[in-house]
C-alpha cells in the first residue's frame, strides 16, 4: 500500500482527485468504459467536488456504491442515495449507476446488484476508512472471508456514533440498525484502489490499520494485502503514524 501524506485536506482532495481522473481515463481509453465504486460520508465531500471537475468523459463510466442503510427513504438527509445523485451523479451526467435501495428488500437488492457488479471487473474503487476502521460498513470484526458481492449487515456503537459526530442524525436512537454493505473480499477484487482519509478523528484508525496486524478487528488494514492500493492522507489524519510510515509531508496536490 502507497501511503502519501499531504499538507491539509484540500491539497490531499485535489491530489486523490487527480489520480482517481487518470486511472479513469486510462481504463476508458484501455476498454471504451469505466467501472467504478464511490465512497459517501463526510471524508469524500471535497475530493468528489474535485472530482467531478476533472476531464472525464463521464458518460462511460458505470458506477456502484459501497453501501447504504436499511429502512432509510432516500429523501433522509442521511441516504447515501441522495449523497451520491446530489454530489457525483447529477454533477456529471454519470452514464449508468446502481444505486442501493435499503427501504423494501435489502437482501433481495444486495443479491440483484451483486450480480450486476460481479458481471464484469471494478476498474476502480473509492473508499474511507471509519472511526472504528471500518471499510463500508464491515465494522470490526469483519468478516474477510465472506465472497457475496453485497451482504445485509449489522452497525456497531462506534460507527453509529461517528454518524451522529458527522451531523447526519441527530440521536444514536435515529440511526438504523443495519445497513447493506459490499464486502471486504468484493472491495479487494478492484484493480485498483483509492483510500481517502482526512481529519484527526481518523488517526487512532489509521494507525490501528496501517500500522498495527491486519485484522478483522481493523478492518481496513486488509488494503494492505492489495496489490494496487494508495492511500491519502492529511496530517491530521496522519499524526499517530511513525514518519517512516506517513512519508514526507507533501504541499502541492501534483506531488
Amino acid at each position: 500500500m502507497l501511503i502519501k501524506t499531504y499538507v491539509d485536506r484540500s491539497t490531499m482532495s485535489r491530489a486523490a482527485a487527480r489520480h482517481a481522473s487518470r486511472t479513469m481515463r486510462d481504463a476508458a481509453a484501455r476498454s471504451g468504459r469505466v467501472r467504478l465504486v464511490a465512497a459517501t460520508g463526510a471524508s469524500q465531500f471535497e475530493f468528489l467536488a474535485a472530482l467531478t471537475d476533472a476531464d472525464i468523459d463521464w458518460s462511460r463510466v458505470q458506477m456502484f456504491h459501497l453501501d447504504e442503510y436499511v429502512g432509510l427513504s432516500i429523501d433522509h438527509p442521511a441516504s447515501f442515495r441522495k449523497y451520491l445523485l446530489e454530489r457525483l451523479i447529477t454533477p456529471t451526467g454519470l452514464g449508468t449507476y446502481h444505486l442501493l435501495d435499503g427501504e423494501h428488500d435489502p437482501e433481495g437488492e444486495a443479491d440483484r446488484i451483486g450480480r450486476e457488479l460481479a458481471a464484469a471487473p471494478v476498474d476502480v474503487a473509492f473508499v474511507g476508512i471509519g472511526e472504528n476502521g471500518h471499510v463500508a460498513f464491515n465494522d470490526p470484526p469483519a468478516d474477510f472471508a465472506v465472497d457475496r458481492p453485497y451482504l445485509v449487515v449489522t452497525l456497531d456503537e462506534a460507527c453509529r456514533r461517528q454518524q451522529v459526530g458527522e451531523g447526519w442524525f441527530t440521536s444514536i436512537g435515529d440511526v438504523p440498525a443495519r445497513a447493506i454493505s459490499m464486502s471486504v473480499r468484493q472491495i479487494l477484487k478492484s484493480r485498483e484502489i483509492i483510500c481517502v482519509v482526512p481529519d484527526a478523528r481518523k488517526a487512532g484508525a489509521v494507525r490501528a490499520c496501517v500500522e498495527g496486524e491486519v485484522s478483522p478487528l481493523a478492518p481496513a488494514s486488509i488494503l494492505r494485502t492489495h496489490a494496487n492500493t494508495t492511500l491519502y492522507l492529511d496530517q491530521e489524519s496522519a499524526a499517530l503514524l511513525s514518519p517512516a510510515s506517513r512519508g514526507r509531508i507533501l504541499e502541492s496536490d501534483e506531488s
